[in-house]
């Protein structure tokens, strides 16, 4: 994988295990020439991750809407700097960049964007490798919620598998960087008949 996206927080959240954890994967994309797409923020996880591989001289592109073009929240750092319309456009301008996809800890947006990468999986859009860094147990009640849906019948068992967890960094890009996607079938399928 030559890029990634990182979906994460404005925020670094009450615990330093986080941030550490931004830091952490932030000296491996150096360390393995991988360029970092991301939302373009200079604060919270995302600063904490663009300034790692900044700092390094690595390659970080940021894609952020217009209307979060704010002095206290663009990284000005940052040379690659897409400006575009809307969430929506952001999303897809970042889809268009990568080989791959990383939820950190965040809030709404994060999960909004995890889980949008996700769906384009599911419905074969992209075949792209979709991690998820489980630091601190932090995503334990989203994974409980997949389980669920599965259980229900909302979610086929065979989609839950797009996602790939791991709780430490060099885990989760091994199985990434391992990765084969599922063969393309038939994308309306019943869970349930």
């Amino acid at each position: 994988m030559n890029r990634i996206v990182v979906f994460c927080g404005s925020s670094l959240g009450f615990k330093p295990v986080y941030k550490e954890a931004a830091i952490e994967l932030g000296n491996y994309f150096v360390n393995n020439t991988i360029g970092l797409v991301y939302g373009g923020g200079k604060i919270g996880m995302m600063g904490a991750l663009s300034d790692t591989i900044l700092s390094q001289k690595g390659e970080v592109i940021g894609v952020i809407p217009k209307l979060l073009e704010k002095e206290e929240v663009l990284h000005a750092g940052v040379e690659e700097m897409i400006i575009c319309k809307n969430m929506s456009e952001r999303k897809v301008i970042m889809s268009k960049l990568v080989d791959g996809y990383i939820t950190l800890p965040g809030g709404f947006g994060t999960l909004d964007e995890l889980f949008e990468a996700l769906t384009l999986n599911q419905l074969h859009i992209e075949q792209k490798p979709v991690g998820l860094l489980n630091i601190n147990g932090f995503f334990d009640g989203v994974l409980m919620q997949i389980d669920k849906m599965v259980e229900e019948g909302y979610v086929r068992p065979e989609n839950k598998k797009l996602l790939i967890v791991e709780d430490s960094v060099e885990k989760l890009l091994d199985k990434m960087n391992k990765y084969i996607a599922p063969e393309i079938s038939h994308v309306i399928n019943k869970v349930v008949s």
